[in-house]
């Protein structure tokens, strides 16, 4: 399958901080692929690099068929580039914002205002589009910014942490755009930090401090690196995930909303029986304990809280 994105053993250091310590993956042309890790992980200064606007200390990347150190111009060419932090101008108008950066593309003016109109239709940004930037809400101006993203109709979509800061409605209709955009034929490559984002992602690879901790499909993440999972519900709570902890038998217990989630250690035959048989001896009540399907957030808990050791047990 032919490739968007290509990356080997690419290093940033900053001094003596090690940003982004050695990593490769690659990333197929229409793809959603996840970027996913906790902030300070280095995806930002990852995808820097990618775009062209960040020379890395060491290794090899093609973004678009291009090689970053040499084709920079025409990476940026290529892709659309959401930031982390906003890029438009505050005393511009939306519509202004997104023609501004038409123009930076070479986008012909009859096109441009076409896709203004496109744009603004398919975001919700009708009403809007001549408001000054700085007067619209986080989850709008995310809206406007990932607008400028697109009004060039890249092949490649680097968004970074797109729904940061935006409510549960703005996220769900940010993802139902991005799985439209992949329909259509664009690669997406996103980054976030909220793991039930994964979900809508065809593939994912997990960063932690720098390093790249799991790689695969959401389905294979969640089967390969958790086993025995529990959801137990207890009172009191906070002492029965001081019991847990402490329990031989449990490789990670942590809150999850009003509910614990344990997992259990491969060789527990009845991990829900052990739960119960654990509080029960530390004198803790149960009130329920039943076996669950992992959630991405088990999975990254368990890979960054068992380091190494998590990946090597689960690696086949």
């Amino acid at each position: 399958m032919a490739l968007a994105v290509e990356v080997s053993n690419l290093v940033k250091r900053f001094g003596d901080f090690t940003a982004v310590d050695g990593i490769s993956f690659s990333v197929s042309k229409g793809e959603v692929f996840g970027f996913l890790g906790p902030n300070g992980a280095g995806k930002s200064t990852t995808i820097r690099m990618l775009c062209g606007l960040l020379l890395p200390t060491s290794g090899e990347a093609r973004i678009a068929e291009h090689d970053i150190y040499r084709e920079t111009e025409l990476i940026r060419r290529s892709i659309g580039y959401m930031p982390q932090f906003f890029s438009l101008y505050p005393d511009l108008t939306v519509r202004e914002n997104i023609e501004f950066y038409a123009g930076m593309y070479e986008v012909p003016r009859a096109r441009a205002r076409e896709r203004v109109e496109e744009l603004s239709g398919r975001l919700g940004l009708e009403g809007l589009l001549d408001r000054m930037t700085r007067t619209l809400s986080t989850g709008w101006r995310q809206r406007a910014a990932l607008a400028t993203a697109l009004v060039h109709q890249p092949p490649l979509a680097f968004l970074d942490e797109p729904t940061s800061g935006v409510d549960p409605v703005t996220r769900r209709q940010f993802w139902e755009f991005i799985d439209d955009l992949a329909r259509e034929g664009t690669t997406v490559f996103v980054t976030t930090h909220v793991m039930d984002e994964a979900e809508h992602c065809t593939r994912l690879v997990i960063m932690h401090d720098g390093a790249i901790i799991a790689e695969g499909t959401p389905e294979e993440m969640r089967t390969r690196y958790v086993q025995n999972m529990v959801e137990v519900q207890a009172a009191p709570l906070w002492e029965a995930l001081e019991a847990l902890q402490a329990s031989p038998l449990v490789r990670e217990a942590a809150l999850f909303g009003d509910a614990l989630h344990v997992q259990l250690r491969e060789e527990v035959v009845d991990p829900a029986e052990a739960v119960r048989q654990a509080l029960g001896e530390a004198g803790v009540a149960v009130e329920a304990a039943e076996c669950i399907p992992p959630t991405m957030e088990d999975v990254f808990v368990a890979l960054a809280r068992g380091g190494e050791e998590a990946v090597r047990e689960a690696s086949p």
